[in-house]
């Protein structure tokens, strides 16, 4: 018998609707989700801390507690970071411990910890705490593709999980991009060895091996399999529930499943499939075996067809995925995992926008430190030249990377109490995890993308174009077609009117057809309203603007390093941007006097928006 792991309220989503299923529509359907019998259910973790409170006014913690009161018979879990718990850098041990034991209080049952470099050492600390706190350990490798992920190397590694406490074990194939070879020989290998545990696959249909090797992974005893139900499967997405318990039907791995509950459930996510089809992208639902290449997982490539769409760069899209892979062995073959994916991710996206390490977060300069942990393989020297100077040596750590770092968790409940906004500890984790964005919804200023009465969106909505544009790049009259695809007696009241963008002008008797690409300047924000320029006196450019400092990305100002009146020279770091979830420095291009200040935290900015004036 095989048991499954349901990801439709984590996972599947993050893969294929970029981690935007709101709580009011998977309460309706949790009830005969609990009937089904899962070994367990992933509903927390991962990117679905993170969205809630960016993008959807959500509170998570609220969230584990519904679901872990509808759904009181099947066991939560959540995806954990180790020590990056559900964010992008290494946190203390006093975060990392008090943030499982209030997960575990707050309804989760098992935790599936991994690490982003298979550096065992940084699971320690969230292994114990979850161990004892009474959770279920899952311990997890991540999978990929290299000449040092040997299925030796795995066997081995899963080997010494098992001895440090782990309840079952995982493999986590993130990208989809498992050989069904290697699923059995992983799998068999452990268990020939002398593995006791339970052992789980997790894969992606990226590839369109995913079945195959949930095949194979039967054939060498695996005991539990990840799916997701089939209207938010397949593509980026997991192999569809359905399916599998129909395959296994009859044989010695049968689920034991309902599958008439199951279909009941399937018609249900089939309406949620159909609502939230603004956030659908052809590339992330169809199966594209280029990830044997390029390695981007599920989560990730969705996400990154988002950050490409915001930063007017979708013609970019084939450069950026040849460039992944040159990255990822220049920086030591990290698994395209949660964080070091979007590491590797947004590094690519800036080579291919800015030239090959001209622009380098702060995430990428931890990694290249060791402060992520020890790399697979060896980062390559002019790289390390590159990020970290000539001098880089002195700067790279080799120990435990949280060994180095303090206790926080009183600071920011000190903080967050100066700010009159303490009322749990769970909302200090929230402050310490997410600072900026944490700190913007405890104070009741976030606003959610929509709501489940919402949806679907109307097809004037820019979302829902941005969705059609993905499936109909022929199309160039976009106005247009929203009329003939919503007819009037159809047409939502009260939604956001849409923005014009191609216009038919008139010139001396000729006509010509424009079509205007908005790139924010905050024109329409009102009197007195701070942005990259003033709304009267028409757009602040770089054109009308000696001396501008302008942005290269779309993001957030996170912190403004200058006032006015300081002098900066050339290289100077004047602010740091939040840009596809990554800090990055914006430097001074000439040395001079700042003059004006046009943006501060929390202000929201696009490419080419004009930050300040340096003469």
């Amino acid at each position: 018998m095989v048991q499954l792991h349901d990801q439709s309220f984590r996972d599947a989503h993050q893969s294929i609707l970029a981690t935007r299923m709101r709580t009011e529509d998977m309460l309706p359907i949790a009830e005969k989700m609990d009937q089904v019998g899962w070994f367990s259910m992933e509903v927390w973790g991962g990117a679905t801390f993170d969205v809630p409170i960016r993008y959807l006014n959500e509170d998570p913690w609220d969230r584990l507690k519904a679901l872990k009161k509808a759904m009181p018979n099947t066991p939560m879990q959540m995806l954990e970071r180790a020590m990056n718990i559900v964010a992008y850098h290494n946190f203390p041990d006093d975060i990392v411990i008090k943030f499982i034991q209030l997960a575990k209080k707050n309804g989760c049952d098992n935790f599936r910890i991994f690490d982003a470099v298979n550096d065992l050492r940084n699971m320690e600390v969230p292994m114990k705490a979850a161990k004892d706190a009474g959770g279920h350990v899952q311990a997890c490798l991540c999978y990929t593709i290299s000449p040092v992920h040997t299925v030796e190397k795995f066997v081995n590694d899963f080997m010494k999980l098992e001895k440090m406490g782990a309840d079952s074990v995982c493999i986590k194939d993130m990208a989809g991009m498992i050989f069904p070879e290697d699923a059995y020989n992983i799998i068999k290998g452990y268990k020939d060895a002398g593995g006791k545990l339970p052992f789980d696959l997790h894969t992606h249909m990226s590839s369109g091996m995913g079945m195959m090797a949930a095949m194979r992974a039967c054939q060498a005893g695996v005991d539990i399999i990840d799916v997701g139900m089939s209207p938010v499967s397949g593509g980026t997405g997991q192999m569809p529930a359905e399916s599998i318990v129909a395959a296994l039907k009859g044989t010695q791995y049968d689920t034991g499943y309902d599958l008439k509950l199951l279909m009941h459930i399937r018609d249900y996510f089939r309406e949620i499939w159909r609502k939230y089809r603004h956030l659908q992208r052809l590339e992330a639902i169809r199966t594209d075996p280029s990830v044997t290449v390029h390695q981007i997982p599920g989560g990730m490539l969705s996400n990154l067809v988002s950050q490409l769409e915001q930063q007017q760069a979708m013609d970019k899209y084939d450069a950026v995925l040849a460039e992944v892979p040159r990255v990822k062995e220049e920086l030591g073959h990290p698994p395209l995992v949660t964080p070091t994916s979007q590491i590797v991710g947004v590094q690519a996206v800036f080579n291919v926008l800015f030239g090959r390490y001209k622009n380098i977060p702060k995430e990428t300069v931890e990694y290249v430190k060791g402060m992520y942990g020890k790399p697979p393989a060896p980062i390559k020297k002019e790289v390390y030249e590159m990020v970290l100077g000539k001098d880089w040596k002195d700067k790279v750590i080799e120990c435990r990377p949280a060994d180095i770092l303090k206790p926080e968790f009183e600071k920011y409940k000190s903080e967050l109490k100066g700010m009159g906004l303490y009322k749990r500890d769970e909302d200090v984790l929230t402050y310490a995890i997410y600072p900026a964005v944490g700190l913007k919804f405890l104070k009741g200023e976030a606003t959610a993308e929509f709501h489940s009465k919402d949806l679907p969106l109307p097809w004037n909505h820019p979302s829902t174009r941005a969705f059609v544009k993905s499936f109909f790049p022929e199309i160039k009259e976009p106005n247009k077609l929203w009329l003939e695809l919503e007819p009037p007696e159809a047409r939502k009241v009260g939604g956001p009117a849409p923005i014009p963008t191609e216009f038919d002008v008139e010139v001396d008797g000729e006509p010509f057809q424009v079509k205007v690409t908005p790139t924010g300047g905050f024109v329409t924000a009102g009197a007195g309203a701070v942005g990259a320029g003033p709304a009267s006196g028409g757009k602040k450019t770089k054109e009308n603007t000696p001396g501008a400092v302008c942005t290269g990305l779309q993001g957030t100002i996170i912190k403004v390093k200058v006032k006015e009146g300081d002098t900066v020279k050339v290289g100077d770091v004047v602010c740091v941007i939040e840009a596809m979830k990554m800090e990055q420095e914006l430097k001074a291009p000439h040395a001079g006097t700042v003059k004006e200040i046009y943006v501060k935290a929390g202000v929201p900015v696009q490419v080419n928006d004009v930050i300040m004036k340096v003469e």
